[in-house]
């Protein structure tokens, strides 16, 4: 395969700085059996004056996370989140359309989405030329509250295959009711999915399979693909995130089962 990157042939997983859009044409067609990802949701803000105005932070953190500086600290703002509903379906199309170049027939793509992208991300999904499969609730305990108002506590994924998929192997949850990482717990990312959630997900791969994931963040889906037995490459455009995810999946690649003591 035809990568850009400085880790040794024999490593199980790869993780490329920059973005996705200019690094994904470059793989191999074919070479990848599923795409697991968390792109940036670009959720909210209705005029350009709210998107450009509003930072990722504000937008999907806590009250506390906004407004402690240890947290502001912590949580980096990510880069690619302010474009407007036609921008972003556009945009993810192309992603997602290089992503299935990549993918081998048969494979699946497994995307997340807030329930304001949902119906852009479906159809970005299937613009691309994705076969469209479904929508899977994830179910967060934790969500917080909010006054006079349901609270919101799913939030979807989306998911497809490069074209027709046997009725073999193992049967895979429906849903999920996993709760949001917190920063106690020693989340990385502001957006970042629980591990345990992605273990699940990965385990529709193959085994011995590779995962591709075109938003890597903290790392999580590539953890979470070693944890399961899987190859891992990966892209992230923010270099704080970059520098994360690396020493995350460095650490566990050298541990039993990829397993770490503090993620």
């Amino acid at each position: 395969m035809n990568y850009d990157w400085s880790f040794p042939a024999m490593s199980s997983w790869h993780l490329h700085h920059g973005d996705a859009l200019t690094w994904l044409p470059t793989l191999d067609a074919g070479g990848v059996d599923a795409v697991i990802t968390d792109p940036p949701y670009n959720s909210g803000g209705r005029t350009t004056s709210a998107r450009l105005s509003t930072t990722p932070l504000r937008k999907y953190g806590s009250h506390g996370d906004a407004n402690n500086s240890s947290a502001v600290h912590r949580y980096v703002d990510f880069a690619g989140d302010n474009r407007d509903q036609h921008g972003y379906t556009a945009w993810l199309a192309l992603v997602f359309s290089q992503c299935l170049r990549a993918t081998a027939p048969g494979g699946i793509l497994v995307t997340f989405t807030d329930w304001r992208q949902l119906p852009a991300t479906s159809d970005a999904l299937q613009a691309a030329g994705w076969t469209w499969r479904g929508i899977i609730p994830w179910i967060k305990p934790n969500a917080r509250p909010q006054l006079g108002r349901f609270r919101q506590t799913a939030e979807f994924i989306v998911w497809g295959t490069n074209g027709a998929r046997p009725l073999e192997g193992s049967v895979h949850p429906g849903d999920f009711r996993v709760e949001a990482p917190r920063a106690r717990s020693g989340r990385i990312h502001l957006t970042e999915k629980p591990l345990d959630l992605m273990r699940a997900l990965v385990r529709i791969a193959p085994e011995a399979g590779t995962v591709l994931d075109p938003f890597v963040g903290a790392g999580t889906t590539g953890h979470a693909a070693l944890m399961e037995g899987r190859s891992f490459l990966g892209a992230e455009i923010t270099e704080h995130y970059h520098r994360a995810a690396v020493d995350r999946l460095t650490a566990a690649a050298a541990s039993p089962q990829g397993v770490l003591e503090a993620a």
